[in-house]
């Protein structure tokens, strides 16, 4: 808007057609010099004003397009991660059921494994008492 401004007063000034003109007071210089002319090189500066409107529009059309991807991007990211958050927090949940799991089995197993040899040790002491009766059946 600033420069939008600047170059209406530019053409106001130099193309001397619209209303609100600048006007410029002149003092009476102490040597008279000649009578001022208005400089017919404004059509540079006013093309170059023109220019940077331009190209700040481009800029900010190119900067509002690439915020937009930039956002959508980031939902995307967003709900990606959220997703792989869920799935990471379901496998906790089944890992730690089969961890649970397999601990009772070990803890049933362990209780297995202690009766078993248990029975085992019974076993061997019946044998060796069987043992010790027919040594002593066939010695007599």
């Amino acid at each position: 808007t600033i420069l939008k401004k600047a170059l209406t007063r530019l053409e106001d000034f130099y193309k001397k057609g619209k209303g609100n003109k600048l006007v410029l007071t002149q003092q009476e210089p102490p040597v008279k010099f000649n009578k001022y002319k208005d400089h017919a090189g404004a059509s540079p500066v006013m093309g170059l004003i023109e220019q940077i409107i331009e190209d700040s529009k481009k800029v900010e059309s190119e900067a509002t397009s690439s915020e937009y991807k930039a956002q959508a991007e980031y939902e995307s990211f967003v709900k990606d991660s959220t997703a792989i958050v869920k799935q990471l927090g379901e496998a906790i949940v089944v890992k730690t059921k089969a961890s649970a799991t397999a601990e009772s089995d070990l803890a049933s197993a362990k209780g297995d494994h202690e009766a078993a040899v248990a029975e085992l040790e019974s076993w061997a002491a019946y044998k060796a008492d069987l043992h010790g009766q027919c040594d002593f059946v066939l010695k007599n």
